[in-house]
């Protein structure tokens, strides 16, 4: 999977007005229909979501979000517990993407995009997203 920064979501990180182990963090699934822009700021600028059984509009919320610090690679990884729809027949995901979820579309801030190695056909399955073992998102220091 990988991962681009959204401009809004990263100065969130920087200014404080998003805090990833306190605040709703959600996930929701885009189609092909969606294109990843910089210029998209809050989830009302996000097209192509997944409609179908198995799936609730807006995503998923993210749980035991946590900030952890790896001095081995000098960066801070963004983590949290894999997340999973189940029975999903909600068409083809080719990415996630994160967002606070602020309970209003036009102030909730957009965090990242995550595209999908492959788009994943939803089936009526379940369907799970393995997050890294170092973290959906990394902060570099160098």
């Amino acid at each position: 999977m990988a991962s681009k920064w959204y401009s809004k979501g990263f100065e969130g990180f920087c200014d404080g007005s998003v805090d990833w182990d306190a605040d709703t963090i959600k996930c929701a699934l885009v189609s092909s229909s969606y294109t990843w822009n910089d210029d998209h700021d809050f989830w009302d600028d996000i097209t192509g979501e997944l409609s179908g059984t198995g799936y609730t509009a807006g995503g998923e919320t993210l749980s035991n979000c946590a900030v952890n610090r790896d001095t081995g690679n000098d960066r801070v990884e963004l983590d949290a517990d894999d997340v999973t729809w189940t029975s999903i027949d909600a068409g083809t995901a080719v990415a996630a993407i994160i967002y606070k979820d602020t309970g209003a579309a036009s102030t909730s801030p957009l965090i990242a995009y995550v595209e999908f190695s492959d788009p994943v056909v939803t089936n009526g399955g379940d369907f799970t997203i393995q997050w890294n073992a170092e973290g959906i998102l990394q902060l570099a220091s160098a």
